[in-house]
Formats: structure tokens, sequence, C-alpha cells
């Protein structure tokens, strides 16, 4: 009789240390390998915590492990599920990315973390299926360079539907490469509502019920002067010079022609 195979799945695993004892990692990671569960990667994740992505083919071995580790007075278990996305970046870089405690599908970075947020775009676009992102911050912050560059490490094709990164850019029509639902599309949302026609409408209007991911800048604008809501988009990520920058809209679009 052939055995049946079952098919290996990711765990993330995080624990709070209350006393960092010599060999309570090797312990834990001996207890792991006694249950066949081998760590992928291990990282420090903030103060005190420890993160884990973890590769079983035994789902009851995780629960097992997980009612044993709680019996450890060292540790306190904080997380043993799945990964999300923001799992594997905590793991992969050490710390998490901040939420807005109201709105959970906003993220926020500021400047000196754009590796950090190419990464996280990254990882969004290569999710195949309908994403729309949007991105808001202030001119010059970086904004539309982090797109690229998550294009770049999703390795899709990126293609500009408007845009203010060298000039003011209003597509009204794309080659059949262009449309290609693997692209990432990125849409200004100020230049698209504001400085547009009706076949660019026409156009913004066929890639938004395309298949494909979606990068609208100055999301509150598109959303403000376009039939489209809140509720379309899947995350909002902030983009600050500093952690206490307003993002406000006033000063450059009276002045639109500026940027």
């Amino acid at each position: 009789m052939i055995a049946e195979t079952t098919e290996i799945k990711q765990w993330y695993m995080e624990y709070r240390i209350h006393k960092n004892r010599p060999g309570l990692l090797g312990d834990i990671a001996s207890l792991m390998g006694m249950l066949d569960i081998n760590i992928v990667t291990i990282n420090g994740v903030d103060n005190r915590t420890r993160g884990m992505l973890l590769q079983t083919n035994d789902e009851e071995k995780v629960e097992l492990m997980g009612k044993m580790l709680k019996k450890v007075d060292n540790i306190t278990i904080t997380a043993l599920r799945p990964p999300k996305l923001v799992d594997i970046l905590a793991v992969r870089h050490g710390r998490y990315i901040e939420r807005d405690s109201d709105d959970r599908k906003t993220f926020r970075f500021t400047r000196d973390e754009l590796g950090l947020l190419v990464d996280f775009l990254g990882e969004l676009f290569k999710r195949d299926g309908n994403h729309v992102v949007g991105l808001r911050g202030m001119p010059r912050v970086g904004k539309t360079e982090s797109i690229i560059a998550g294009s770049v490490c999703s390795n899709k094709r990126w293609t500009f539907v408007s845009s203010t990164l060298l000039r003011q850019t209003v597509r009204s029509q794309l080659s059949e490469d262009e449309m290609n639902p693997n692209n990432v599309f990125i849409i200004d949302g100020i230049v698209s509502t504001l400085r547009s026609n009706e076949k660019h409408h026409m156009l913004l209007q066929e890639i938004m019920t395309m298949p494909s991911t979606k990068v609208i800048e100055h999301p509150d604008i598109f959303i403000r002067e376009s039939q489209y809501s809140y509720d379309q988009f899947d995350c909002i990520v902030e983009l600050r010079n500093t952690p206490d920058e307003e993002i406000t809209y006033e000063t450059f679009t009276a002045g639109f022609d500026e940027y």
C-alpha cells in the first residue's frame, strides 16, 4: 500500500520571553525537532519577542507543541497560526509594520523604512487576483519609486495610467502588452480625477474591472472625485517623511500644476 502524502504547510509562532535563560531557544528547538517540525526562519520581533516560521505536514503536531509550550514558565505564546503577510515580514525584518489602531487595513511607514515598504509591496504584488492598494503621502516622499521597486521585487511589469513622476501623464489608451492583467497599474488619484478627459475615464474604468493589481496614489482624492469607494481598497499604505508628518491635500491640489 502506498502511504498517503500530506501537504506541507507553514505556521507562524511568536512568543514573549519573560526570562531569557541560557538554553531556552535550544530547548524549544529540540521539542520541535522531536515533533518533526522544521524551523524555516527565526528572528527577534520587537522587544523580548521572538518569531518563527515553521513547516510541517501534520497540523496535530503543531497543536500539541502549542499546548506543551504553554507549560513553559519562561515564555508566553502570543501567536500560533498560518502566517499572514505581516508575520512573514516581521520575521524577515525583525519588527512589525505599524497599523492604524482603528482601521486595521491601513499600514504606516516612514521614509527611513523604504526597504520594508518595498518588501511589503513586493509581497502584495505577487498575489494573483483583483487587488486595489491606496498609497497616501506628500509630494516627493517616494511613493511612485516604492511602487516601481515593489514591482521589480515581485518580477512584474508596471504600467503608468496616470502620473506626475516625470511629467503629467494621462493615458487615454494602452498597448496590448500594457493591458496585461499581470502588470501592476499605477494610477495618480489626483491626475485621473482632476486633470483627465473622457477617454482616460473610460480606460480607467476598464482597468479597475480587470483581475489585476492597481496602486492608486492619493486614494482620498480618488474616492472623493470618482464613483469608487473606500470599501473597494484592499489596503491603504501611508508613507511619511517623519512619523508625525500630517498628510494634507490642500497645498498641492490648489497649485497642482507645480507637481
